[in-house]
Order: structure tokens, then sequence, then C-alpha cells
């Protein structure tokens, strides 16, 4: 909602003061996180296991907002709702309330952000070293021969995602044949005006 408005700031108030290094509950010397620039594996795992189940979602779905937001241009706050000056302090240019997500430079449209988060992905596309380095390094549409395998009964159109030679997720976009045509019909199987890039957090 916040991309379709053009928001510049998304504020998220919780029941903590934000997202916390750790557990308070398991670990009394955890601190609060004033400032993150891209969010890895590491927070997510951190948001995971921090905060209470009293506040709406839970830190994890916040951090998914959170991300969401930033890779659409949008600075986004988590913080305490405790305060009475709360969204006043969260919108303030100093960091130290809450936690502050910088957006990333690159900005996301409306549709590729829908691409990335928004819809469920049918399946799998498992592509090779030479696939990833013209999606990654050159811009390129993905390619049927840079298809390894598949997984997933998908049609086109559906989102599928797409992971490297290790196995790791590289991109997320609409395919443009179905599981049970793959083998035929045109040579670009995802093009990259249906692709976001998605180690470029």
């Amino acid at each position: 909602m916040a991309n379709l408005v053009g928001a510049t700031h998304l504020v998220l108030l919780t029941d903590t003061d934000g997202l916390l290094t750790a557990d308070p509950r398991l670990d009394p010397s955890a601190t609060l996180i004033e400032e993150v620039n891209a969010i890895d594996a590491d927070l997510v795992g951190v948001a995971g296991s921090s905060g209470t189940d009293v506040g709406s979602g839970g830190m994890a779905s916040k951090l998914a907002a959170a991300r969401m937001a930033t890779w659409s241009g949008i600075t986004t706050v988590i913080a305490s709702a405790r305060s009475r000056t709360a969204l006043q302090k969260a919108l303030s240019p100093k960091t130290g309330f809450g936690t502050t997500f910088h957006p990333r430079a690159e900005r996301l449209s409306a549709r590729k952000s829908w691409i990335a988060f928004a819809v469920a992905s049918r399946g799998t596309l498992r592509i090779n070293q030479g696939a990833l380095e013209a999606l990654e390094n050159d811009g390129r549409s993905l390619l049927r021969v840079g298809v390894e395998s598949f997984e997933g009964d998908f049609a086109e159109g559906d989102a599928v995602d797409v992971r490297g030679p290790e196995d790791q997720i590289i991109a997320k976009g609409l395919v443009r044949t179905s599981a049970e045509g793959f083998g035929e019909g045109e040579d670009v199987v995802v093009h990259r005006d249906d692709l976001v890039l998605l180690r470029r957090a």
C-alpha cells in the first residue's frame, strides 16, 4: 500500500523498541539495532527469534514488510508504540528511536514489487552458471538453454523462483511457458521485464 500511494516512509509500531540483536527474554544483553542498510539471512534469523507474541504479526512479518518497502524506495521504521510522540520520533531524520531501514538506491516499480513479494511461486527453475552470469551481470532474459531442471506445475504467466547452481535463490519471475510445454515454444522462459533479481538486497 505504501508503494501504491507513493509514500516516502512506512512506520510499523509494535510492543518492542524495534528489531533487537536477540530475544530479550532469553538474552538480557540484547540491544536495539538502530539502522539497517540491507536485510540478509542473518537479520531474518534474528527477527524470527526476537520480540514477543503480543505484537500484530510478530517481528518476522514486520521485517518482511520492511523488506518490501525498502525495495520500493521507502524508508521504514519499526518502533515502540508506547511513546506518545512515537510517530513524530519515527519520522524524524535523527535515528535512535526504533530501527530505521534505509531504502535501496534502485527502487522497484510497483509491478516488479508485485512480482517479487505479492505473487506466490508455483514452481522452481534451476539454472546453470552461464545463465546466472547473464541475469546478474548482463541484465539478460532467462533462456531455455540456461535452465538445467524445473519443478512444479506452473502455467504460462505464473510466478516461479529461479535458483542458481548452488541452489541459492537468484530471482523470481513470470514464466512464458507451462511446465507441461516446457520444451516447446520460444527460447525466452522469463523475460527480463518480468524478472526481479533477489540477491541485490
